[in-house]
């Protein structure tokens, strides 16, 4: 048997569950446009940041509150460090 139906079908979306991917071009592209300059800060904050480690440790981390800067701007570093490795590859 034939299931040949007189109605068209092309006023259907696609069967697929994904929907149309062209916009999300925009998107993409917006992203490419910010890594650059992202890596680029991030590098230079990795390379900044151990000169302002050098004076709280310097200082001493016996206060809490240094100790609680200290450890913040070495999460940021790392951080820094990952976002920033690509850099000039």
């Amino acid at each position: 048997m034939s299931n040949h139906s007189p109605l068209s079908n092309e006023s259907l979306g696609p069967s697929s569950p994904d929907p149309d991917r062209s916009h999300d071009q925009p998107d993409r592209t917006s992203l490419r446009s910010i890594k650059g300059p992202a890596q680029f800060l991030s590098f230079w904050v990795a390379i900044a940041l151990p000169f302002i480690h050098l004076p709280l440790v310097a200082q001493g981390l016996g206060n809490p509150q240094i100790t609680l800067t200290f450890l913040t701007l070495l999460a940021v570093n790392v951080f820094a460090l990952y976002v920033g490795h690509g850099y000039k590859q």
